[in-house]
């Protein structure tokens, strides 16, 4: 895919992007962790039947990267913004984590150019675990200053205990993957107290899009407190649990989370 990334200037920022397959646009928005990156197999699966956009949020992967303070509303903006610039007028919209945050900004900023929601181990406001285990990862890494040390420490809070215990080399490739980032520490202590300072949960009502929310049934972050805070408030939405499963759902069970996926878009499409 790497022919395929190009770079937009959207306001003072670089936003370094991905744009590939024809038809109803998605637009896939990742979390704190990581880039684009995070959705090559759901880009793989959808872009034979969709225009598939995917792309760094500022202050990730290869998109600018500046240290100062940033809030899930300007992030909305920035998607909008790339939107409009690819002559998208409206797309499915697809956050995991953060990026369901932001989401959520988008479908109550210009509620005309979101189609539906699909919202991942997400949250209006999180819960009091939710808020410790964030603050804990971003102390680890301001005390540490090294990537590889952070990850060590907060890989655990991203998997079930069963997939921690029993697959291994799955762990480890999680853990090489956060310890292998190579954005500015401060851009991810930045982002992280932009999820801490999110709070839709008042607004929520006033989303009427249809919503799909999906959470893992042990996510210490994105919490079942978290997630009932989003279905009670979003009254055009479905909720699918993944029981045994963590923030990472995605990954641990990766077909049912593709399946759900896949069959959300094409009922949206009816």
């Amino acid at each position: 895919m790497k022919e395929l990334l190009k770079t937009a200037k959207i306001g003072n920022y670089d936003i370094h992007y991905l744009d590939v397959g024809k038809g109803t646009p998605v637009v896939l928005i990742h979390g704190l962790a990581g880039d684009y990156s995070a959705w090559t197999n759901q880009v793989q699966l959808l872009k034979d039947h969709y225009r598939v956009i995917a792309f760094d949020n500022r202050g990730a992967g290869k998109s600018s990267q500046v240290n100062e303070p940033v809030s899930t509303e300007d992030l909305a903006h920035d998607t909008l913004g790339l939107m409009s610039l690819l002559g998208v007028e409206s797309a499915h919209i697809v956050g995991r984590s953060m990026g369901g945050a932001v989401a959520q900004h988008m479908a109550l900023i210009s509620p005309d150019r979101v189609k539906s929601l699909v919202l991942c181990a997400s949250f209006a406001i999180l819960d009091p675990l939710g808020r410790r285990v964030l603050l804990n990862m971003r102390e680890a890494l301001e005390w540490r200053m090294n990537w590889a040390d952070h990850a060590r420490h907060s890989v655990q809070n991203f998997v079930s205990a069963d997939f921690f215990n029993h697959k291994s080399e799955q762990v480890k490739k999680i853990e090489m993957l956060i310890g292998g980032e190579t954005r500015l520490p401060a851009c991810y202590i930045r982002q992280n107290e932009a999820c801490q300072n999110h709070d839709t949960s008042d607004k929520l009502g006033m989303i009427k899009q249809p919503t799909l929310i999906m959470a893992g049934q042990s996510d210490p972050i994105c919490s079942l407190t978290a997630t009932n805070i989003l279905s009670q408030g979003i009254l055009n939405s479905k909720t699918v649990i993944f029981d045994n499963a963590s923030h990472f759902f995605l990954m641990e069970q990766a077909d049912k989370f593709n399946q759900n996926l896949s069959d959300w878009l094409l009922s949206q499409s009816k």
